[in-house]
């Protein structure tokens, strides 16, 4: 049997938990018999590790059995099915580099070939909401207040603790919700390089970035990299993501994608020098091709990163479904739903995704649905990009939609080519910082 192994971080509850489940459900129902999947997810705790495992093999046989049913004479087939999904839990915690870098190494030493990373840990950064904004724009802009959230309150400048190394040098501050929603998993796809490069002929090892539909441009200032400034932290850096990702395919950003996964004679992930010049970089890339790394969103979903308190929940779930039942295309509501756009790039057929993407650009893939719930996977507007990083596009009402409706945007070439430079800019400022961190932390 072939065996496809999906990395997932921040499994545990929400998001997380429900692409797992969602990945089991879809593996066994789309993939052949001869086919296997590992799927190794992430907590921060032995304890989540347990309970997180043993909630996945309970979906697991609740699935199983809703196919095959529960009498004797499918007992074989059953167990067949079960043994085609290995589910493993590992420990990290990404507001900690030790223990990013601690994973990545336990899962070269073991020699895992890991087809897929799903970046999805992250944290909201925020301390409640502004009760009187959120009524106010609940009773008159409802919509809006129920995907855009405005009202929210968020922590300015929280970091992480004390990462250690640099032999007693004063540590710069690497900011908490930067580092949980994308410095962590920036340096977990370094580190796994050496098992995500594949040689010619082989399908092409992925990365998928959870991102958001609150990405907006206004959030992010590139002179302040981290939100150590501003109060909006969580959006700063789901547009961050959507930044590396979209400009990942790029001339102007290639040479640092390369250095970013490249990997050493002995198979171990390299550290470039990303000096004032950087014309002349020279990778080791052993006769093997990097991942391609895509972006998803799962539209507006419950789950804890909210922070919404427990009384406030049920009223919550009734004011989306409302705004859904009104037209809203971006509330599939349940993160199980929220999970497709997700899922769809971790296991859709690799010419299915280089076709869409080689044709028509590389986009951000969020979670849609209709009034009833129905759900598919769209390409959504990235403020400066479009849908598709080409100038002229418009919505088409059904897999190109807007973000905000009614705005009719066109992006111009003016504004993509903005849009790559500052990709670029954001490319080589990661690749500095990751360098940074690696050489003080080569003694962990």
């Amino acid at each position: 049997m072939s065996e496809y192994t999906v990395l997932i971080t921040g499994a545990n509850s929400g998001l997380g938990f429900s692409t797992c489940c969602r990945l089991i459900d879809e593996f066994l129902s789309t993939r052949p018999p001869t086919q296997t999947l590992r799927l190794i997810f992430t907590t921060r705790s032995r304890s989540k590790n347990d309970d997180t495992a043993a909630r996945l093999s309970a979906h697991l046989a609740r699935t199983i059995q809703a196919v095959y049913g529960s009498e004797a004479k499918t007992s074989s087939i059953r167990a067949l099915q079960a043994k085609r999904i290995r589910i493993e839990g590992e420990q990290a915690d990404l507001c900690s580099l030790v223990s990013v870098k601690r994973l990545g190494e336990r899962l070269r030493e073991r020699g895992t070939r890991v087809d897929v990373l799903v970046c999805n840990a992250g944290i909201g950064g925020w301390l409640g909401l502004r009760w009187g904004s959120a009524i106010w724009g609940m009773l008159t802009r409802m919509t809006e207040a129920c995907t855009f959230p405005w009202y929210k309150i968020g922590e300015v400048g929280r970091v992480v603790q004390r990462q250690g190394g640099g032999e007693g040098e004063e540590e710069p501050a690497l900011g908490e919700t930067f580092t949980a929603n994308v410095f962590g998993h920036y340096l977990l796809a370094h580190w796994l390089a050496p098992v995500m490069r594949r040689g010619e002929g082989e399908a092409l090892a992925r990365v998928v970035w959870v991102s958001s539909i609150e990405a907006f441009d206004k959030f992010f200032d590139v002179e302040d990299l981290q939100a150590l400034k501003v109060d909006y932290s969580y959006e700063s850096s789901k547009r961050l993501t959507d930044l590396l990702v979209l400009t990942s395919e790029l001339p102007s950003t290639r040479r640092y994608v390369e250095g970013f996964f490249s990997t050493g004679p002995e198979g171990k992930a390299t550290s470039l020098s990303m000096r004032e010049s950087t014309d002349a970089i020279v990778v080791d890339t052993e006769g093997t091709t990097r991942p391609q790394m895509y972006v998803s969103h799962p539209g507006i979903c419950v789950t804890s990163i909210s922070g919404i308190p427990w009384f406030m929940v049920y009223l919550n779930i009734a004011a989306l479904y409302l705004v859904r039942w009104a037209g809203s295309p971006w509330h599939p509501i349940s993160s199980y739903v929220a999970a497709v756009s997700t899922t769809w790039l971790a296991l859709a057929a690799p010419e299915t995704l280089d076709q869409l993407e080689g044709e028509e650009g590389k986009g951000k893939w969020g979670a849609a649905t209709d009034r009833m719930g129905n759900e598919r996977v769209v390409r959504t507007e990235t403020d400066g990009w479009g849908w598709g990083g080409m100038e002229g596009e418009k919505p088409d009402k059904f897999w190109k939609l807007e973000t905000r409706k009614g705005r009719d945007k066109v992006y111009t070439r003016e504004e993509r080519e903005e849009f790559e430079a500052k990709g670029a800019k954001v490319w080589r400022e990661m690749e500095v910082l990751r360098q940074h961190w690696e050489e003080r932390l080569k003694d962990y």
